[in-house]
């Protein structure tokens, strides 16, 4: 009962995180989106940084499983086509909806852990299903520096998100074939100087789970 709680309040602080920002992210505040008794949440949650911690993980746990879910009902990832529409299909997951509100909680959490090494940590991104099918695209595709440009593919698709979630619209389908053809590019090493814009060993940006 006593986790269900915790999932419930967690639940509703990511919405009041989605709805007023992270100065309005209180324990009144998630009291009443719950619907819960005043005082419920800071008995739950002590501090502000407990609070906040649980919202992070809670927000990971759900990303999570929805690239879990996306990985499992999509088909192998063959041809750049099937891989553009994969990745068209997250980005309206995470500028609509329950994605999209997941998304401005994702991004405000972002700025708190450059300030908070625990939550640094949590938004560390992790193995998923979603991240082992696009490396498995490059590798089938010959590329060599697969765990780089997989990193790199996949920050530069959290950036076009964000770009989207401030300023509008959707993320333009040329963009996201755009990265993919320069990810599929000629290891630059082999042939001379880097031309594709990629900078090799990235470390990996607290700002998404996948």
């Amino acid at each position: 009962m006593a986790s269900d709680r915790r999932t419930l309040l967690a639940d509703a602080a990511l919405d009041v995180l989605a709805d007023v920002g992270i100065r309005g992210l209180t324990h009144r505040a998630v009291d009443r989106k719950a619907t819960m008794p005043p005082g419920t949440t800071s008995a739950y949650f002590r501090t502000r940084a407990a609070l906040l911690t649980a919202l992070v993980t809670r927000l990971v746990q759900l990303d999570q499983a929805e690239l879990q879910m996306m990985a499992e009902e999509l088909p192998p990832l063959r041809t750049v086509e099937e891989l553009v529409d994969g990745m068209a299909l997250l980005t309206r997951h995470r500028l609509t909806s329950e994605g999209r509100r997941r998304s401005l909680a994702r991004y405000a959490c972002a700025v708190e852990s450059v300030r908070d090494p625990e939550l640094r940590e949590i938004l560390v991104p992790r193995e998923n299903a979603g991240r082992e099918a696009v490396r498995l695209f490059l590798t089938a595709h010959g590329v060599t520096d697969v765990e780089n440009r997989t990193h790199i593919l996949l920050t530069c698709i959290d950036g076009l998100v964000f770009d989207r979630l401030v300023s509008g619209g959707e993320v333009p389908r040329e963009a996201l074939e755009g990265l993919v053809a320069a990810a599929l590019r000629e290891d630059p090493g082999i042939h001379g100087p880097a031309r594709t814009g990629l900078q090799p060993h990235l470390s990996p940006p607290p700002t998404r789970s996948f």
